[in-house]
């Protein structure tokens, strides 16, 4: 039982650090000096808390 609310408690972290970077990505793409690395580098960091989501959620 106390691994199921830990396994709750890790992906709903994991889903407001993902949430933090889609707000971030929309807040950079809006900005005039747009740095395309740094958005690229902010989706792969939201794509891996995807794939760890996922992953814990499967197990």
């Amino acid at each position: 039982m106390e691994r199921i609310f830990t396994k709750e408690k890790k992906i709903k972290s994991l889903l407001s650090k993902h949430q933090f970077f889609d707000s971030l990505i929309q807040k950079r793409k809006k900005s005039i000096s747009i740095d395309d690395l740094e958005i690229i580098d902010l989706k792969k960091k939201k794509l891996m808390i995807k794939d760890k989501i996922i992953k814990i959620a499967s197990s």
